[in-house]
């Protein structure tokens, strides 16, 4: 009688000398280092250094580790993501402290404000790469030798495996071993014969997925490694007709990581030619950006040809590696100053800072040079400035900006004369004016009050005693960019797109063994044995199995039964061990039933 294994049977634990060698097929099947446990008893000798070290060294190439410290990694991300960071935008932490004083030194002590570049984080980077490198090495060594390997011999009694069917045949024993091999081997199997039997071997993209997964990780964490190292980072604004051009003294701010060089600036300029906005003018989405772009001339080296471009959101212009980046857009009123003699001292666009979506701005004129008031000493001259691209009219409520557009621009000044600060040496933000050490013009038509003026273009505000005035002459538009090179961008998009071909190999990819006997029986007649094994249990494998033995069964059919030759209670059927057809993985009784 034979005996069948169903899908869901599992080996039996107390193996005999020939289910040995199913275990011993079913380890091989792994390429996960094995781990050796030392023999434990009361006369263990204590571990000396090396063996400590040995013992560290595999914990932190475990897998186990591995991932730890990946969602540790993930983990440490999360407050670079929320805790505005110094190497992003040193403003908003400065902004951040002041609101939080009690907050600040715990952030501070913790590296909060710079977690890309703390002690921990890059602890927790190095670990990781240790460890997957350390975990990466001696699987890839194992595959490759597996790799290079034959699959392994069949086992003795086929029957103890997961997936199991025979059959009689009257086809040689050396014909059904041919056919089966080239059958597997057109099923993309790794065959050969051994013995009485093929071995065949199938799935090694499931290891392979693995290793690539892991590898691509080390990639990403070297990308993102260099591109912190030896990026650069800068911002400009440029007012229309302005231009660019890319060295450091160029740059209104400028960051870069502790290896760049800043020789490799890329040699490159442009000018804004000009700045188009459009804007939904009605409905729920009215001011809503429909057209926002920086048409540019520029130029690529130091004698490069004229190019025109256009800069968009999220679609940079790309020079020699660096990428430019439209990020803002504001208005610039024109402004011309005279002196009381009339004279010219200052025109000039003045950009101001949008406060609001609807581009209300807010910034200070600054006359440093050349004014000199009624007694002929230099002075300096300061105006803070509110600009407005559409004003609401007077009486209707608060000077905000309805629309973003430019359909009725007013510009309101406020006058101050008197030292700006400028000539301390101290930094000092071009967008406010420090009246500290300024005195105000006075409007002797509003009892003393301070002098302040609402413009439309074309109109001036004349200053007091024949100090001069200040004219508002018109409006530019001005874009701000990001100027960014920081290399590894796409060696990390590589390892991200194989990162996810790796995982999806290693999780839908089955590895298994196959295993095909042919022997002549003891009546003549030739003996078909198919086995599978795979390296975890999946409903396909018997599937799979029964699909092959169909396929094998046409070059070495069933054989017809025999008649019985005497009478037996069994009745006629009892004669034939295999049945008149091949027994179907899925359909074979559980071990130890008798067909």
């Amino acid at each position: 009688m034979s005996k069948a294994n169903s899908t869901g049977t599992r080996q039996r634990e107390e193996e005999d000398e020939h289910g040995s060698a199913h275990g011993a097929a079913g380890e091989q099947l792994s390429t996960a280092p094995r781990e050796e446990r030392p023999d434990t008893g009361a006369g263990v000798p204590a571990m000396s250094v090396i063996g400590w070290v040995r013992w560290f060294w595999r914990q932190l190439t475990s897998m186990r580790v591995a991932l730890i410290l990946l969602f540790l990694l993930s983990l440490g991300a999360i407050p670079g993501s929320l805790i505005p960071q110094t190497s992003v935008d040193d403003m908003k932490v400065q902004a951040f402290k002041e609101r939080h004083t009690t907050l600040t030194p715990i952030y501070e002590a913790l590296q909060l404000f710079d977690v890309y570049s703390s002690v921990w984080f890059s602890a927790i980077y190095i670990l990781l790469f240790v460890s997957l490198i350390g975990c990466i090495v001696p699987r890839t060594g194992q595959f490759v030798g597996q790799l290079r390997s034959r699959p392994p011999g069949a086992p003795k009694r086929l029957t103890r495996l997961p997936a199991y069917t025979t059959w009689r045949t009257e086809a040689e024993p050396e014909e059904v071993r041919a056919t089966a091999l080239r059958l597997l081997r057109g099923r993309r199997f790794r065959g050969h014969e051994v013995g009485d039997a093929v071995a065949a071997e199938k799935g090694y993209l499931r290891e392979a997925g693995n290793l690539v997964f892991h590898i691509a990780l080390i990639v990403m964490l070297i990308a993102f490694a260099s591109g912190q190292l030896f990026k650069s980072e800068g911002g400009k604004l440029v007012v229309e007709g302005d231009g660019f051009s890319n060295t450091l003294t160029q740059y209104d701010d400028f960051k870069s990581g502790s290896l760049y060089d800043s020789d490799s600036l890329a040699p490159f300029s442009f000018v804004l030619d000009d700045f188009v906005g459009t804007y939904e003018k009605s409905g729920p989405q009215r001011g809503t950006p429909r057209t926002f772009e920086a048409r540019v001339t520029y130029n690529e080296g130091a004698d490069g040809a004229e190019r025109k471009g256009v800069i968009k959101v999220n679609e940079p212009l790309v020079v020699d590696g660096t990428k430019v980046y439209l990020i803002a857009h504001g208005y610039a009123p024109v402004v011309t100053v005279r002196d009381g003699k009339g004279k010219v001292v200052s025109k000039s666009a003045v950009p101001l800072l949008p406060i609001d979506n609807n581009i209300t701005s807010s910034g200070a004129i600054k006359v440093m040079d050349g004014y000199k008031d009624k007694n002929g000493k230099k002075t300096q001259l300061g105006f803070k400035a509110f600009f407005v691209p559409t004003f609401a009219g007077h009486g209707k409520g608060q000077m905000f900006s309805q629309f973003p557009a430019l359909d009725f621009p007013v510009l309101a000044l406020s006058a101050y004369q008197g030292s700006l600060g400028v000539d301390s040496g101290l930094a000092q933000n071009v967008y406010q004016l420090d009246t500290s050490k300024m005195k105000e013009f006075k409007d002797k038509d509003k009892d003393g009050e301070l002098l302040k003026k609402m413009l439309m273009p074309g109109e001036k505000l004349d200053l007091p005693d024949g100090a001069g005035s200040i004219t508002y002459e018109g409006t530019e538009e001005w874009a701000s960019f990001q100027i960014s090179q920081q290399p590894g961008n796409g060696w990390a998009l590589g390892g991200a797109v194989a990162a996810i071909a790796g995982l999806a190999g290693s999780l839908f990819i089955q590895r298994r063994r196959v295993w095909v006997r042919a022997v002549r029986g003891a009546d003549g007649v030739t003996v078909v044995e198919m086995a599978g094994l795979g390296r975890s249990e999946s409903a396909k494998l018997p599937e799979e199995l029964g699909d092959l033995s169909a396929a094998l069964v046409t070059t070495a059919p069933v054989a017809p039964e025999k008649p019985a030759a005497s009478t037996s209670t069994d009745g006629p059927d009892a004669t034939n061990e295999a049945g008149s057809r091949p027994v179907h993985p899925a359909e074979a009784p559980a071990e130890g039933a008798e067909k």
